[in-house]
């Protein structure tokens, strides 16, 4: 039976949200993540570390959401541009989501960046970039990317706790603090301590083969990042 004008009315209304519901869910997939400065493109893939190669501002700040509350750190590109450069494009690109604060010793540092999947981390082992002039100090809050020799830095850091200046003499060279937040860093969960085999805590190998299936199974009480994002310079929220 064909429908009365009422019902066409009423279908064609139906209609007509329907229409208006998909574009704003459309609008929605593109709008930036929440605090991402909207003055930035869409960064490469984490999956491609070649291509992950762009030029960070010579300062700029990243927030990081975690399971203890947010920081925000602010990085001078001057102090160490090749580990500013990674570290700019390893948060753009969300490498950190859901990554473990897998190696916290209290009173030292707590640090991060294997990824949680096993098959990104088999990508980055063999990304290293150059070393840099220590010019900085690792004092407390400071960042810097840990290395197992020279020109072996890749995705992994750390955030003094103290004033590590012993470290400088070391090669470590940090690039930012954080400027916001420093209670939060020291909340991280240090019950595990120092890695194995010196300690009881998380084996890096393991991490890097099994990811967070193998954290989150053996060493439950970690804390996590959620997310990572760059956010304006004037922001510290």
């Amino acid at each position: 039976m064909e429908n009365s004008p009422a019902m066409k009315a009423v279908n064609l209304l139906c209609a007509l949200s329907l229409f208006a519901a998909l574009v704003a869910a459309r609008a929605d997939d593109t709008k930036p993540t929440q605090n991402q400065d909207k003055s930035l493109p869409v960064p490469p893939s984490f999956a491609d570390p070649a291509k992950l190669t762009g030029k960070a501002p010579e300062t700029f700040r990243a927030q990081f959401d975690t399971t203890k509350g947010k920081f925000t750190i602010e990085v001078t590109r001057s102090l160490a541009p090749n580990g500013a450069d990674r570290f700019y494009n390893l948060v753009r690109s969300g490498y950190f989501t859901d990554v473990s604060f897998f190696r916290v010793i209290p009173g030292f540092m707590c640090q991060f960046g294997i990824h949680g999947d096993p098959n990104i981390s088999a990508k980055w082992r063999a990304a290293a970039i150059s070393d840099d002039p220590v010019k900085g100090s690792n004092t407390r809050g400071t960042i810097t990317f840990a290395t197992a020799g020279p020109n072996t830095r890749t995705t992994q850091l750390f955030i003094n706790f103290a004033d590590n200046v012993n470290l400088d003499s070391m090669g470590f060279s940090p690039f930012g603090k954080v400027v916001k937040g420093m209670d939060v860093v020291d909340r991280i969960n240090g019950e595990y301590g120092e890695g194995a085999p010196n300690g009881s805590g998380p084996d890096q190998g393991r991490i890097q083969m099994e990811g967070n299936a193998y954290l989150k199974k053996d060493f439950p009480n970690l804390d996590y990042i959620k997310s990572a994002t760059i956010v304006p310079a004037d922001s510290a929220k």
